[in-house]
């Protein structure tokens, strides 16, 4: 049976589908067969076989184990292998495996995989000898043995021990990898798996440290007086030398034990992270002399970094086969981030600050030395040198931090801009000293870049807070910028056009004087340089002075800028921009800032036709779809408020593009250019003058009609939905009086739109903005134009919301009964009561909807007509309204256990039932306080949170700054606090005085009316007390 295993794995790895298939189709029929599970650890032990086929043998066990081991296991499909004696043989063979002392690393890391899977349902119970003969085996095994011993080791913390289990272990667990770890004769690489298992068992302490603070702590304390002498030795352990690049082949045992090193120095600095996020307090003493170490060590890598990395393009960013990071890059960043961690110790903060004090100048200071440390670590690279001239959009993707490629160069960043959070001023001196010292020794153009990129950092962090670089440091700087302008080299020349935007945007008015200088230096270099990173690089530049500088010094610029993008993009062939998202994004809010100076002159400046031009090439990608959308929102907002006549030239200017653009996606079946044309042709309509110009409708209505008559795209249907309602609302009679070309009417076409959308055919999505339209034809035509054909329209309505279960949905359909009801409520409730649906009466299935998600509303507009129509039907008094028996509150239920979703599926939630009528004034109480804007965390709730056992005085020995997130790193009760008050918002909104006083008129008069008391009696305690508090108000 091997043998046939053998070749079916061989053509699981075939390049030939069918092959692959059949060979895929074979091993899955043999999960039946009880010598299977067998003959695959065979095959994964077998000396003889290939090592790709003997993990992927091991690895294909792993899917039977989970597929049918254990009914406990999430992906079990069975049948169920229940022969416990082959059992306890694959489980003894397994570890044997993954502990055996003369196999590839592979293999045992995938055995070792695979044990602890199967110890996840078996361990303790079925495997008791597990535990111990893996800490046997750490504890007494050869070197050889030792790290599949490590491996197991590590699976099993991670996956398999629960609190008690933990515990009986954890001292003796934590000291046989303890005396792995500082065992200095062993190879540096077990040692780096002995230190990521004590990491395992951090993560473990932290999952149980809620129920279990005491015990925990004291453990904790106890082990980390052991392991923290013993970090700090490794920390200031040299690292050895790299083997050249060349003899890294040559001479493989040095390689590999300077990787070793690597890798455990790495581990060393992650478990100080997590002790620092797990027992902030245990570390925080020791946390001056751990900075000091890491930044020396930081200091002798230097050298090694930019020898490899900086002048040599050595490849970085590696693992090796049990998943550990093994390169010199890694290293750096973990070190970078831990000394940032570090500097948010009281201690450190506290000496640093005296030194600071104790110097004259900060030139003379650490902070200088700190800021010579970044800008080492913060040059560019010859990787990434080699992939910003190759693709200015991976350039420009670092540029705006949208990259998940976290680098040296990048944890520099978040560094320097950590220490201007602390000390603002003394940073930027602090830098400004090391660049002067870089210009005066004329060093290389990577460390001058360097330095001003990490100057572009601090800038950026200072504007998204709102901080001012001061007069004197933004002066300081203007011969570098102007110096580096002028640079041979492309990414330093382009760093200086960048600092130079970002200067003048976070230095008030200090540098007024050279700012207008610098912005026509960048259009001239996006029209004349000879680099595209340079040129990218003043198109980016160009929103820094737009924002920063007074409209007498822009708004002549405004024709200059527009003509320059545009040349700029006719240059180059648009095919070529097919995968260029980040370069066009760049263009596109460049060229927004530019037309938003003045929306009006956008029609003769060329701006509107660049736009557009920019949307039909990146309408697929989402941000710049909504770019250009609110864009267009701003200019259609601002010319329509101008007047009738200014809105029909834009009409007359864009019309044209839109339409061309619908009959485009359909030849070309491009869906996402017809959706954002159909958006921007809702926002023109919404936006429209009433009448609307001529011919408006008859230019968009034969395109709209056959778009929601036949689309299928929900996101194409609510946007060509909402234009053909904002029509309606803006000039009916111009809709109304449209004909096609078979004659059809406007009001007809409309009609079998909204059919068709009613239709349950069509999605809820789709059809989001039915209701609103409906509800605009019923308003506007009214009974007389409409007919007979009001009746089945809202029969119609009625009928879709029995069945709709999305908000926005139910929303918009609800609205149509709403709107009726602020002109003829009780006309409303008459033809609803005389209306079935679903065998019921269309009464109750209409206000049970409308009461159950009336709460759910959003939009100002529509929930203040929603609140005066509950209010006009509470004052009919109807008793076919009153008969209704509806949701009411919902009923609590008291328990200690956890609700996970299986439980919450067996016990529903349920609520009281109420009358219609009483439930229109509890929905008018909430609406009463939601409207009045007082919808923060209740106080009882915040006190709750407070209540929290509080007696860990962890957070307070070594405090982050305010503000600072780090998702590495746990949260604060604050940041706790915080959150839950924003769940409670969730859905609120802000003041709004117009329903307020409307509901407070409305329960004054109704308090006057006979049998208010009765009602006022029925509700809750809670919502007595509110309406007496509002009304006292």
């Amino acid at each position: 049976m091997e043998e046939q295993l053998v070749r079916l794995l061989t053509e699981t790895q075939s390049a030939q589908e069918t092959a692959r298939k059949n060979a895929e189709w074979q091993l899955k029929q043999q999960h039946s067969n009880p010598d299977f599970p067998i003959a695959l650890v065979s095959v994964g032990a077998h000396s003889n076989v290939p090592v790709a086929i003997r993990q992927a043998a091991l690895l294909y066990l792993k899917t039977f184990v989970l597929a049918s081991w254990s009914t406990q296991f999430d992906e079990f499909t069975g049948p169920l292998y229940a022969d416990e004696g082959k059992k306890a043989q694959i489980r003894q063979s397994l570890l044997d495996l993954a502990v055996s002392g003369h196999d590839e690393r592979k293999i045992k890391s995938a055995a070792s995989l695979v044990v602890s899977k199967i110890a996840t349902v078996d361990f303790p119970d079925q495997w008791p000898d597990l535990l111990p003969t893996v800490l046997n085996v750490v504890g007494t095994g050869t070197t050889s043995q030792l790290h599949g011993a490590l491996k197991v080791l590590n699976e099993l913390v991670d996956d398999c021990f629960n609190d008690e289990q933990f515990f009986k272990v954890a001292r003796d667990l934590v000291k046989v990898v303890f005396d792995v770890a500082a065992n200095e004769s062993q190879k540096p690489i077990l040692r780096a798996l002995a230190v990521s298992v004590f990491r395992a068992c951090l993560d473990t302490l932290e999952v149980v440290l809620e129920h279990h603070k005491t015990e925990v702590k004291r453990f904790a304390e106890e082990a980390l007086a052991v392991w923290i002498p013993f970090f700090i030795s490794t920390m200031k352990s040299p690292l050895p030398s790299a083997p050249p690049n060349d003899d890294a082949s040559r001479d493989a045992e040095a390689a590999e034990h300077y990787r070793g090193w690597v890798t455990f120095k790495l581990q060393v600095v992650k478990v100080m992270v997590r002790v620092r996020s797990v027992f902030p307090s245990v570390l925080s003493p020791h946390s001056p002399t751990l900075f000091s170490a890491t930044w020396q060590e930081l200091t002798m890598l230097q050298p090694q970094h930019h020898q490899m990395y900086i002048e040599d393009d050595r490849q970085g960013r590696l693992v090796d086969a049990d998943g550990l990071p093994y390169t010199l890059d890694f290293l750096v960043i973990e070190e970078l981030d831990f000394m940032q961690a570090c500097l948010r110790a009281p201690p450190v903060r506290k000496e640093l600050e005296q030194q600071l004090q104790s110097h004259q100048t900060v030139s003379a200071s650490w902070m200088t030395d700190m800021m010579k440390l970044a800008v080492s670590y913060a040059q560019i690279t010859v990787e990434d040198e080699g992939l910003w001239e190759i693709d200015v959009n991976v350039f420009l993707s670092e540029e705006v931090n949208v990259t998940a490629n976290y680098t040296p160069r990048t944890a520099c960043g978040d560094l320097v801009i950590k220490l201007g959070e602390w000390l603002n001023a003394a940073t930027v001196e602090g830098l400004l000293a090391h660049t002067r010292t870089l210009y005066s020794e004329n060093a290389g153009w990577k460390a001058k870049e360097a330095a001003l990129y990490l100057l572009n950092q601090l800038l950026g962090d200072f504007q998204d807070v709102e901080k001012k670089i001061g007069a004197d440091a933004a002066n300081g700087y203007v011969d570098f910028i102007q110096h580096a302008m002028q640079e041979e080299a492309v990414f330093l020349r382009a760093r200086g056009y960048l600092v130079a935007g970002s200067l003048t945007r976070t230095s008030g008015e200090a540098l007024q004087p050279v700012a207008a200088s610098f912005m026509q230096a960048s259009l001239q270099a996006i029209t004349n340089d000879s680099s595209e990173i340079v040129k990218v690089s003043c198109i980016r530049a160009l929103q820094y002075y737009l924002a920063a500088l007074p409209p007498s010094m822009t708004l002549s610029q405004q024709t200059v800028v527009i003509t320059t993008l545009s040349n700029f993009l006719s240059g180059r062939d648009f095919s070529d921009l097919e995968d260029s998202d980040d370069l066009l994004i760049t263009i596109v809010e460049t060229l927004r800032d530019t037309i938003l100076l003045d929306t009006a002159s956008c029609l003769s400046s060329g701006g509107i036709d660049m736009l557009f031009t920019m949307a039909s090439r990146g309408a697929s990608n989402f941000q710049i779809a909504l770019l250009v959308t609110e864009t267009f929102e701003e200019i259609a907002g601002t010319i329509a408020a101008a007047g009738s006549t200014q809105y029909a030239e834009l009409a007359a200017r864009v019309l044209p593009s839109l339409m061309g653009a619908f009959d485009v996606a359909t030849l070309t079946e491009e869906n996402a250019l017809a959706n954002l044309a159909a958006e921007l042709l809702s926002v023109l309509a919404a936006n429209g003058s009433t009448p609307m110009p001529k011919a408006f409708v008859s230019t968009v209505m034969p395109r709209l009609n056959r778009l929601l008559l036949g689309s299928t795209d929900d996101e194409l249907l609510k946007s060509a939905t909402a234009a053909v309602k904002h029509m309606v609302n803006h000039d009916p009679d111009q809709v109304f009086g449209f004909q096609d070309e078979a004659g059809k009417g406007g009001l007809e076409i409309v009609l079998i739109i909204i059919d068709r959308l009613l239709n349950p055919a069509v999605d809820e999505n789709g059809a989001a903005e039915v209701g609103g339209l409906a509800a605009e034809v019923v308003e506007k035509a009214g009974s007389d134009r409409l007919g007979p054909y009001l009746m089945q329209l809202l029969r119609a309505v009625a009928a879709r919301l029995a069945t709709a279960t999305q908000a926005q949905f139910i929303q918009s359909l609800i609205l149509v009964f709403a709107r009726l009801s602020l002109i003829s409520a009780q006309e409303v409730v008459g033809f609803l009561a005389d209306v079935q649906v679903e065998n019921r009466s269309g009464l109750e299935v209409v206000l049970g909807k409308w009461l159950e998600n009336s709460i759910t509303f959003v939009g100002y507009e529509d929930i203040r007509q929603n609140i005066v129509a509950l209010s006009k039907l509470y004052d009919l008094d109807d008793p076919r309204i009153n008969d209704i028996q509806v949701k009411g509150d919902l009923i609590v239920r008291r328990s200690d256990r956890i609700m996970t979703r299986s439980r919450a599926k067996q016990n529903p939630d349920q609520y009281t039932v109420v009358s219609a009528r009483l439930k229109i004034i509890k929905l008018l109480v909430e609406e009463l306080l939601s409207a009045s804007g007082n919808h923060n965390l209740d106080p009882t709730a915040a006190a709750d949170f407070d209540d929290e056992d509080d007696d860990d005085d962890d957070g307070d020995s070594w405090e982050d700054e305010d503000g600072f997130l780090d998702l590495s790193t746990g949260m604060t009760k604050s940041q706790l606090m915080s959150y839950g008050a924003e769940d409670n918002n969730v859905g609120s909104r802000g003041r709004d005085d117009e329903t307020q006083t409307y509901l407070l008129s409305f329960f004054r008069q109704a308090s006057q009316k006979p049998g208010f008391m009765e009602t006022f009696n029925s509700l809750t305690p809670e919502e007595q007390e509110k309406l007496r508090t509002m009304s006292d108000a």
